[in-house]
């Protein structure tokens, strides 16, 4: 069942009911959001093995991995912007049922984001030394191994963009099982590059910080291929056609338009974190390693809420395209109920098995017990972290960027830092101070995006 006979199924049986969800409601969700999700886990995985393998070398190592990717989570920010503007076009074009449209779409957002790509390599490259001291790397080993780090991954960032532009583009075609495919080549690839020259099997140099780094980026570069060569042979109903391939400034600023203030709203996020990293590595190497610890294990949680997120996105974007928006709204809710119950039931064993998923990544007795009580706290916030992510994912896909952009820079920059400073190094609760700060942001984050989505000021946007 497509996006136009669901919605009339259920604008035409609800019409005088509350929003609610039917049986062709919750397929649609599962059907986008289950590979969604499974996506997210793998992308998530590459990071999670990275630091299984890293973090048996010290915590050193694990510190600066974490650091180190934090510029190039940077870098990805520049791509969600073209991203988030592309599915949400290409969402509607497809509900409209315009190929042509949403294939010109993803030219323009293919071209802009290759550019991007290069240019956050030469500066990933260039101002590597300088990019690690600016974050309060604690030790000398610490700087050089995350230099060392950044400079390898950053070199493939161009073929990074076409591996998350790309799937960006099929998902909002209503394509989410291909990036899912994607995804498990591109695990593959980093977990058996990573795991031999981290260790040095085979006979062949034990590369450490550096095996990791090349693990990732062959698996950027392998993914990367595999999306354009699927898009050159069309694939979702869109096509990629290098022929004549020029700027279209109309479109290009459609795009933006619409993704640009997803851009600056990660752009916040990602400045934002970079000082609440600052404030956590004046704890310690080993405070700020339980971190990126606890990080990885948080992710279990939240790469639920990305799915629903993206299945939020695309029902809403394809609903609107259809001129109906009632099933807009209703997917919208559906989508948050479903997201919300499975990540309460993951929520649960955080707060019960703490130390069991810190020490799955380290056996480092103080990096397992700094962590545990942080996953426990963000363990009880999942379903506000649910409504922040799935809810803003309904606003994108309606092409309302503005007010999650708002609401995060708000929330970031004036509850999270200046409470997880206040609690982390005034009152002296290191980092359950900094994670306590860190879950108030996200319940605040999760209300305001709720009670935007509930205004429905979103139906009405033109992309």
């Amino acid at each position: 069942m497509n996006i136009r006979e669901w919605s009339l199924r259920t604008r035409t049986a609800n019409r005088d009911k509350p929003p609610t969800e039917s049986a062709a409601v919750r397929r649609e969700v599962l059907r986008l959001a289950l590979p969604a999700t499974g996506e997210q886990l793998l992308g998530m995985m590459i990071g999670i093995v990275d630091t299984f393998l890293v973090g048996h070398l010290g915590a050193a190592s694990l510190a600066a991995v974490g650091l180190a990717n934090q510029w190039v989570f940077l870098a990805h920010t520049l791509l969600g912007a073209i991203g988030t503007g592309s599915t949400a076009l290409i969402a509607r074009f497809t509900g409209a049922r315009d190929p042509e449209l949403a294939n010109s779409v993803l030219r323009q957002s293919v071209l802009v984001a290759v550019l991007t790509g290069l240019l956050c390599t030469a500066l990933g490259t260039l101002l590597a030394r300088p990019a690690v001291l600016l974050l309060g790397a604690p030790t000398e080993e610490v700087v050089g191994l995350s230099i060392t780090y950044l400079t390898t991954v950053s070199a493939t960032l161009a073929f990074a963009t076409l591996l998350y532009l790309g799937n960006a583009c099929l998902r909002g075609a209503g394509d989410t099982r291909t990036p899912l495919y994607v995804m498990v080549v591109v695990n593959i690839v980093n977990i058996v590059v990573a795991w031999t020259l981290i260790n040095g099997l085979f006979g062949l140099p034990r590369l450490g910080v550096w095996g990791s780094a090349l693990g990732a980026a062959s698996g950027q570069v392998v993914g990367g291929s595999i999306v354009f060569w699927l898009l050159l042979r069309g694939r979702s109903g869109i096509r990629l056609r290098l022929a004549g391939l020029r700027p279209d400034w109309d479109m290009i600023r459609r795009i933006l338009r619409v993704g640009m203030p997803t851009g600056v709203e990660q752009l916040f996020f990602r400045i934002g974190n970079m000082a609440y990293v600052r404030i956590l590595a004046s704890l310690g190497v080993a405070a700020y390693a339980a971190n990126q610890v606890a990080i990885n294990g948080w992710s279990l949680s939240f790469m639920p809420g990305f799915g629903f997120a993206v299945a939020a996105t695309t029902l809403v974007g394809q609903s609107l395209g259809a001129r109906q928006p009632d099933a807009a709204e209703r997917g919208g809710y559906a989508t948050y109920r479903m997201g919300a119950a499975l990540m309460a039931v993951i929520g649960v064993g955080m707060i019960l098995f703490p130390e069991q998923i810190m020490g799955f990544f380290t056996d480092d007795a103080e990096v397992i017990r700094l962590g545990a009580m942080p996953l426990q706290v963000m363990g009880l916030v999942q379903p506000m972290l649910a409504a922040s992510m799935i809810f803003a994912g309904a606003l994108r896909g309606a092409g309302d960027t503005r007010w999650p952009m708002i609401i995060t820079a708000g929330c970031i920059w004036l509850v999270r830092l200046p409470l997880a400073y206040l609690f982390a190094i005034v009152f002296g609760w290191g980092l359950v101070g900094a994670w306590t700060a860190m879950s108030i942001d996200m319940i605040l984050r999760g209300g305001f995006n709720f009670l935007r989505f509930r205004s429905g000021g979103w139906k009405t946007i033109q992309v």
